[in-house]
C-alpha cells in the first residue's frame, strides 16, 4: 500500500511539473489603439517579455495584412493597417503563440482620437 501512495504522489508531483512548465510559457497578448496606431504588449506567464518575436495582423477575412516584430519590451506599434476586426497573433521564436482580437469599434474609436 505503501508503495502505491508513493507511486500516485511521484505521479502527481510530475504532473503539477508538466502543468507549470507549460504555464511558464504561455504568451498573454494584449492590443489597444490610440490616435491611429495599434499597440500590442506580450509577455510570458512569468512576466518576461515576449522579445524580438513575430507579430502577425489578420483582418476578418484571415487576410494578413502586415507583419512585424516586437522590441525587448515586449511592445510592438504599428498604424491601424485597416478598419476592420484585427486578429493580432504574437508567435515567438520556439513556436509558442497567442492572439489578441480587437473589434472593428476599437478600431474605428482609436482612429478618430487620431484627430
Amino acid at each position: 500500500m505503501k508503495m502505491i501512495n508513493r507511486i500516485a504522489v511521484c505521479s502527481l508531483l510530475l504532473i503539477g511539473l508538466a502543468v507549470s512548465t507549460a504555464q511558464a510559457h504561455k504568451i498573454n497578448v494584449f492590443a489597444s489603439v490610440e490616435k491611429g496606431e495599434v499597440i500590442v504588449e506580450s509577455y510570458f506567464a512569468d512576466g518576461r517579455p515576449v522579445m524580438e518575436s513575430r507579430v502577425m495582423v489578420f483582418d476578418s477575412n484571415e487576410n494578413q495584412l502586415l507583419e512585424t516584430r516586437t522590441d525587448r519590451e515586449g511592445m510592438a506599434r504599428f498604424p491601424i493597417p485597416k478598419v476592420d476586426r484585427l486578429e493580432i497573433v504574437v508567435r515567438e521564436i520556439l513556436g509558442h503563440r497567442s492572439s489578441f482580437m480587437l473589434e472593428k469599434a476599437e478600431v474605428e474609436a482609436g482612429l478618430e482620437a487620431k484627430d
